[in-house]
Order: C-alpha cells, then structure tokens, then sequence
C-alpha cells in the first residue's frame, strides 16, 4: 500500500500529469469562453455540431449527420487577452475601441412587396402568381395614339391650313377638265380632248374639293350594286337618255341599276349565261378572270362579273354622259376614266383575259386598225374579243360593210372568229407568233419594232403594229384562278430590276409580309368592321397588299398603282388576277373626286418627295377620298412630321403608330381619317 501511494505520487510530478491537467484546463476555458459569448447574444466562432437531424415523419429511420456552421466572423482578427479580460468589450485590431459603446444598428425595413402583372419573372421563367390587370376596351382603337410625335417648332414643316374649292369643282378632274389646255388643241377629230392634259407647274389644285350638298356615307356592298343615294352622284341626264335601255332609273331620293344595257336589256346575268354557252372555253373566274369593259355606261356587266370571281376594268371617257364612271364607282365597281384615242392605255401588254365592248361607239377600223391593235396589245394571248353591236346582226347595207371591214381587220391580226350568234360575236387572239410569222412579205399591219416595249405606256402614242409574243410563252401560260394569285408567274423573270435569281422569293416574302400585316390589321385595328369596298394601293409593287386582302376575304377590291419612278411590276399584277394602272403620282389620277374608301401608301412619299411637291400628291388623296374614308401611309420616320402637318391642314384626323417592329423602328404608320 505504501508503494502504492509513492508511485501515484510520482506519477503526480510527472511530465505526462502535467500536459494532460494543461490540456483539460485550457479546453475548459474555450469552452466556457465559446459558451459565455454565444449566451450574450455575440456572433460565434466555429463549431461542430453532431446532434442528430430528425428526418421528416413519414420516413422510419434517423440519421446523424455531422454539420459545420461558419461564422460570420471568419477571417476576421481579435484581441483575445482583451476579451478574456473583459467580455463586455470588443475590439477588432484594426479599429481603435469608442469610447461609448454604440447600440447594434437596426436593421433595415423588408422592401415594399411589388405587384406584378407580368406572367414572367425576372429570370424568363414562367410564374404562378401573376395578376392580370384592368382591361381597357378602346385600347385597340387607340392602339399607337400615345407615340404622336411631337416635333420640335424649328425642325417643323409649318404647312398653312387649306381652303375649300368653288362649288363648280365638285366633280373636278385635273388633268381631264383643264380648259385651257384642251382649247389650245391643234386637232380633236380623234377624241384627244379625252386623253390627259394636265395643268402646268403651280397650276395645280391648292384647295379641298367639296361634296355635294346633302351628300350622305355610300349605301355599302352588295346593296350598292343596286341602288346608291342621289345625293352622292346629283346627275339625272343618264337617267333621261338612257332609261328606256334599263340601264338606271331615279326612285325617291336613289338610283336604281336594273343590271340591263344597251345590248342586253333583260338584264346582265341573262346576257353572260349566253356568252359562256357561245365559248365555254371563257370559264368565268376561272380562266377569265381579269376583264376590261370598253364604253362600260354604268358598269353593270363588271358588276354582275365580280359574282363569278371576275375582276372587270371598266373604262370609259368623260364624254357627254360624263358621269357614267361616277356612278359605277359610287356602286363599288372598278372603273377608270380611260379613252382610246392617240395614246396607249395605262395598262401592261397580256392584261386582260377578255375585252367587251357593247355598242362602245368606236370605229374599230380606222387609221390601219389602230384601236383594234391597242386592244390587241392588252389582250391576253389566247384571250377573247367580245363584240355586241349592230353590224353584227343587223343586215343593212352600211352595217354589213362596217362587218367586212371588221372581219378582214381581225384576219389580218390573225384572230379566230370563235362564235357569231345574235348580236354578239367573239374572237380569240393567236397564243404565239407562229401566223404572225406565217404571213406574206409587206402584210399589214406590220409587226413592231423589236425594240419597242409593249408595256411602255406612260404619254406613249399609239402605232399602228402588232407585237410580237415572247417565244417562252410568258403570259400565255398563266394558271386558273385561285391559283395565279400565289403563284410566281413567268413575266417576273422580265421586270428590270436589280434582283434576278432571287425574284421567286422576293415575290412570295412580299406575299407573306403584306399577309401578316393585313392580319394584324384585321386583329388590332377591326379592318373588316370598316366596310371597305374601293381601294387604291398607291405603290403596289408585286400586289402583296391586294393579295392579302383577299386572303383575309375582305370584301373589297383594289386598283394597284405602279408608280413610273419605280420597276414597271404591272405585267406580275395582271398575272396574278389584279387590276392595275400605271402613274406618275408628280401628277393627279384619272378619277372622279370622292372615289376611294381607302387609300394606302407604303414606302410611297421618302421616294417622290425627292420629284414631286408633297402637299399636292395630299391634296389630291384628299380629292379622291371619300368622306369618312381612311389613309394608311407606311413610311420612314423622316417624312412623317411633314405628312402630319400636311393632314391637318387638309382637315384629317391624323395619328402616328409604330409598326410590330417596336418604337425604334424607322419606319411608322400614319393613319388619317377624312371627316
């Protein structure tokens, strides 16, 4: 026992003792240390935790997973002597301690919670809780009106406001009622008084056309065909010529239109059931689908064709019946103030599937045939000629010469008398050049000059010759409606323009441009809610517009501008089954005033302001417009201050609007209403 107690304490003074109670003492005091700074609510060092974590409920088995909590303090240094001395104070090396100590800062207010009404987050996700907002219903009739430029007062084009013209104007066609011009003719035997004779520079028209007094808003497609306010056209001569012929009658305060002529006066659908059993070949908007009326009255065979898919020009001079024109735009029909004369039509060679004349009162064979050969130029190859006149039935004497003569003029044009039967008679022109060859030396009329372009037509005389047909067939081999208007046709590859391999897919991008535009339009803006029914594209291009407005079956039909500062595109328009026309907008259109529901003009102004005087091609919008009527301008942003001022000077209801491009585009919408 007492070497037991000597050797224990041996082992007290021992080296090993000594480390252990040294160990066991210092691990005691960062214990009590590490618990006496967390307990007063300190920050804490590092520690390592072996508790348990319980799992949620629903699984039957623990697990012990050891964790490790950094503290907030890491890599940070302290005086640790201070802080065994003195636990209420805490000084970091670098910073000297205050000399009050400061209380803890309160921490900042949690941050306002937003109310959100995307439905995505910040992170292009989609969310859950997202609100949707108040619903505004005038936000799509006001869709763009908050994007109104306002210009800076030195950069504006200051445009003083536009009186109204002499009631005398009311019907006012520049080019066709200039006095002046017409007096001062050298000859007018051969119907040039008809023909354009515009005023000269700063002679122009520089004041608002009024309407008729009592003028009211058109009766709207299809009732229009029949009936039209008086008002609107107050003209009762037609009505005291022509009413014994069931062409137009006045009842009450409207004109009534029978749907007869001259030659057909039980009626137009009677007289083209009979045309279709002479020539089934025509195939009614089918293979025919674009017409030309020539000496038209009141238009009623175009408007009984637009039932069977038939687009129909009806043109006719303003001559005695001036107003004949008038009155079948005022029903919504296609017709242009045109008169064969001394100057080619404004239409592309191979336009029309079918000519009509129905006692037109032309003399078809006159000067070698000239106006004959005009026909034959615009006609179709493999197109046909439709004659109703008296010396086609009538067996007098001076009647059955004017018939030779006509037969031995279309021989010589190498047209094929298809049918004769009552008083119509129908021709069809040759599908290629092989009679034209065929025929002797000397034979007339001669054939043109190679060099001379058929689709030349802009103050171009009229030349006694036939032209020649492309060898390729273009033109020609056009397929049947509906299927032209899609497809790219041949003359495409003839325009001359900078592109040439990619002219297909410039043809059908425009299709589909002007596709997705007319349905946003008919989407956001209600297009088909405005009861359009006369429309004239005012740089129509390959026609995409009118295309796509057929597409979206609004009910309407529309002229195609081409203007002359640009590729002569009319051959593709016609091809497609459009109506189109040739002009230089430096001067006025060839129409009654009040004609057009709508008029629209992409890319039109950035180019001709460069040539033309601005203001006048407004005015003249402003001429042919009807009341109520609705001007789209799809322009670059540097013309739009100007056209802006120029509408409301004019009176219109003007707005601005970005395109689906966004409000950085270059380009906007300007859209105005004529009250």
């Amino acid at each position: 026992m007492k070497a037991f107690f000597f050797t224990n304490r041996d082992f007290f003074k021992s080296s090993t003792f000594i480390r252990i109670s040294a160990f066991l003492f210092i691990s005691l005091a960062f214990f009590y240390f590490g618990k006496h700074w967390s307990s007063d609510g300190y920050q804490q060092l590092i520690f390592f935790n072996s508790r348990q974590n319980p799992l949620p409920s629903s699984q039957t088995q623990t697990q012990t997973t050891p964790t490790v909590s950094l503290s907030p303090n890491h890599n940070k240094s302290f005086d640790i002597s201070s802080l065994i001395t003195d636990t209420t104070t805490q000084t970091v090396a670098s910073i000297p301690p205050p000399s009050d100590p400061e209380p803890l800062p309160t921490p900042p207010p949690p941050p306002p919670v937003v109310q959100r009404f995307g439905i995505v987050d910040e992170n292009g996700t989609m969310r859950d809780d997202f609100e949707v907002g108040d619903f505004d219903p005038g936000i799509a009739e006001d869709w763009g009106s908050e994007n109104k430029t306002e210009a800076v007062e030195e950069s504006r084009t200051v445009v003083k406001k536009f009186g109204r013209c002499t009631e005398s104007m009311r019907e006012y066609i520049p080019c066709l009622d200039n006095v002046e011009a017409i007096r001062g003719l050298e000859s007018t035997e051969k119907g040039e008084r008809f023909e354009r004779h515009c005023p000269d520079k700063g002679k122009g028209l520089d004041c608002l056309v009024p309407a008729p007094k009592g003028y009211r808003t058109p009766i709207p497609w299809p009732r229009s065909r029949d009936e039209v306010w008086f008002r609107n056209v107050p003209h009762a001569r037609l009505v005291e010529d022509k009413g014994g012929q069931n062409w137009i009658s006045k009842v009450k305060d409207k004109f009534k239109f029978p749907g007869g002529g001259t030659q057909f006066i039980h009626g137009a659908d009677q007289y083209l059931d009979q045309i279709s059993k002479m020539v089934p070949d025509i195939a009614f908007g089918q293979h025919t689908r674009v017409a030309m009326d020539v000496g038209c009255g009141v238009a009623s065979f175009g408007a009984y064709l637009l039932s069977r898919n038939v687009l129909t020009m009806s043109a006719a001079p303003k001559d005695v019946h001036e107003n004949q024109v008038q009155f079948a735009l005022e029903r919504g029909v296609p017709a242009m103030v045109a008169a064969l004369a001394t100057r080619r039509l404004l239409y592309p060679s191979q336009a029309f599937d079918l000519i009509h004349c129905s006692r037109c009162r032309i003399n078809w064979t006159r000067d070698d045939g000239i106006l004959l050969l005009e026909v034959n130029r615009v006609l179709r190859a493999g197109g046909y000629f439709a004659w109703a006149a008296q010396p086609v039935y009538k067996h007098e004497p001076l009647l059955e010469e004017q018939w030779e003569e006509m037969v031995n003029l279309t021989s010589r044009l190498c047209w094929n008398l298809v049918k004769k039967e009552g008083y119509i008679a129908i021709w069809q022109k040759p599908s290629n050049n092989s009679c034209y060859l065929s025929r002797e030396a000397g034979a007339q009329p001669p054939l043109c000059d190679s060099e001379d372009d058929p689709d030349n037509v802009w103050y171009v005389d009229l030349k006694a010759c036939i032209f020649r047909l492309p060898d390729d067939g273009a033109g020609s081999n056009v397929t049947t409606w509906p299927a032209r208007l899609h497809n790219p046709p041949d003359r495409l590859q003839s325009i001359q323009m900078d592109a040439y391999i990619s002219r297909r897919e410039l043809f059908r991008a425009e299709s589909k441009y002007w596709s997705e535009i007319i349905a946003s339009y008919v989407r956001v803006l209600h297009w088909k809610s405005y009861k359009l029914r006369n429309v004239l594209d005012m740089r129509a291009s390959f026609g995409g517009f009118a295309a796509a407005l057929i597409e979206h079956q609004l009910d309407c039909w529309v002229l195609n501008v081409v203007p002359v500062s640009g590729p002569n595109t009319l051959p593709v328009i016609y091809d497609r089954g459009l109506l189109g026309v040739l002009h230089d907008w430096c001067e006025p259109f060839d129409t009654y005033p009040r004609t057009y529901d709508l008029l629209h003009a992409a890319g039109l102004f950035s180019i001709e302001r460069k040539r033309c005087n601005v203001s006048s091609i407004m005015l003249e919008m402003d001429r042919i417009l009807r009341p109520g009527g609705r001007v789209y301008i799809r322009d670059s942003v540097g013309v739009m201050d100007e056209l802006q001022e120029i509408g409301k000077a004019m009176g219109w209801h003007v707005a601005l609007r970005d395109t689906s491009e966004g409000p950085h585009a270059s380009y906007r919408i300007l859209t105005c209403d004529k009250h």
